[in-house]
């Protein structure tokens, strides 16, 4: 299932390959400005020169001014400063009930589960229909006199669902004007049109190795005069709310893989969704028993999850490994723990008798790696649910260096 001898790589909602343009944009910041940006000399200024740069080529792409764009190590710390900078900060004032969706990332449920575990928050948990979707009146019931924040994810990361975020922020301050609203959106950039003053939104997060930039670097929007607490002291970079000295060479190619993917996002978007749509129906002609997740849903055009019942998620992701298709079974956050997912469950399905393979396109994704990663599929299914169980067969590959 090798195309000339190459795998096939489907997992671009876990990460994505570093665009060449973004390679070309870090490498000076690596050999001849590594100064630090806090420094005071020639270096140092460089060094800020360029984070002052990418700030404002980010809030370019963004819609919004540079001085609202705080840099994190990723999408996780960005989820973390806005939940526990908000309740930090406004708690004592406001309120400390905080609202959540059922299929939220991890980094936003775990984080307010911790909160509430140690007192700081009290949780209310709204859940969604069938297909993963919030309803965003039943989303601003939850909110009382005492909710200071309500997160909700613009596209979640196992089944693609996209919310309707604008109107649950509206409908949210409707109940409670005092409220403020954040949004993970850190599957959208570049696959979505992404402008937080469009959202509605007070917070919200992205991350560059999502969008064919390095891993390690992210970004939290905070619009202007939403005052957080900051969750690391030190030096008091990035205007007090994250200390530690910057990332100059991640922060650099972040800006130039968002330019990237939001240049291409016009043309890239329904390509990718055409991919995805004819992977789909090549895959439920031929396999039996296999399901979309969220096909009757607004999703993201590059993923497609796959629900087959009576499988193993690990040991079908496990099978087209072998055949030389890279996919994975949820959240590459929590796959490689085998925990339950709750985003399955959350959909009224049961994780131990349904297996998920989900299927993330990207820019190099072509028809012809779709249509050979659909076969294998096809065949994976086949295997996983005949009895008894027969182990895929690794045809010859090429091997790369640092594989």
């Amino acid at each position: 299932m090798l195309i000339g001898g190459e795998r096939i790589y489907l997992d671009h909602a876990a990460t994505t390959p570093v665009a060449d343009e973004v390679v070309t944009a870090m490498l000076p910041f690596l050999s001849e400005h590594w100064g630090n940006p806090s420094s005071p000399h020639g270096r140092g200024r460089a060094a800020r020169q360029a984070i002052d740069d990418a700030r404002d080529r980010l809030a370019a792409v963004l819609g919004c001014a540079a001085r609202e764009l705080t840099f994190t190590s990723g999408g996780t710390e960005a989820d973390n400063l806005a939940l526990r900078g908000v309740l930090q900060r406004w708690g004592a004032e406001r309120g400390r009930h905080v609202v959540v969706s059922s299929v939220e990332h991890e980094a936003v449920l775990a984080t307010a589960a911790a909160l509430q575990a140690y007192g700081d928050a009290e949780l209310t948990v709204v859940g969604c229909d069938g297909s993963g979707r919030v309803d965003p009146e039943r989303l601003a019931a939850a909110v009382r006199r005492d909710t200071v924040l309500v997160s909700l994810m613009l596209a979640n990361n196992e089944i693609g669902t996209v919310q309707q975020v604008a109107t649950a922020a509206r409908m949210a301050r409707a109940a409670n004007p005092q409220v403020l609203v954040h949004s993970d959106a850190v599957q959208a950039l570049g696959r979505l049109p992404l402008r937080p003053a469009d959202l509605g939104v007070d917070l919200l997060s992205a991350s560059a190795h999502k969008c064919y930039g390095p891993k390690g670097c992210g970004l939290l929007y905070a619009r202007w005069g939403t005052h957080l607490t900051a969750q690391l002291e030190g030096g008091g970079q990035e205007r007090g709310r994250r200390s530690g000295t910057e990332n100059v060479a991640a922060i650099a190619g972040f800006a130039v893989a968002a330019e990237l993917v939001e240049h291409e996002r016009e043309h890239e978007a329904p390509r990718q969704a055409g991919l995805r749509d004819s992977l789909e129906a090549a895959v439920v002609a031929g396999a039996r028993g296999v399901r979309i997740a969220a096909a009757d849903a607004e999703r993201l055009p590059n993923l497609s999850a796959l629900l087959v019942s009576g499988a193993s998620s690990e040991a079908l992701v496990a099978g087209l490994d072998l055949l030389g298709v890279e996919v994975s079974s949820g959240s590459a956050c929590s796959s490689g723990a085998a925990q339950r997912s709750h985003v399955l469950e959350a959909v009224g399905e049961d994780p131990a008798d349904t297996a998920l393979v989900r299927v993330s396109l990207g820019r190099g994704s072509t028809p012809a790696q779709v249509a050979e990663a659909a076969a294998a599929i096809v065949s994976a299914v086949a295997r996983s649910t005949a009895e008894p169980a027969a182990a895929p067969t690794a045809r010859p590959r090429k091997v790369h260096s640092g594989r």
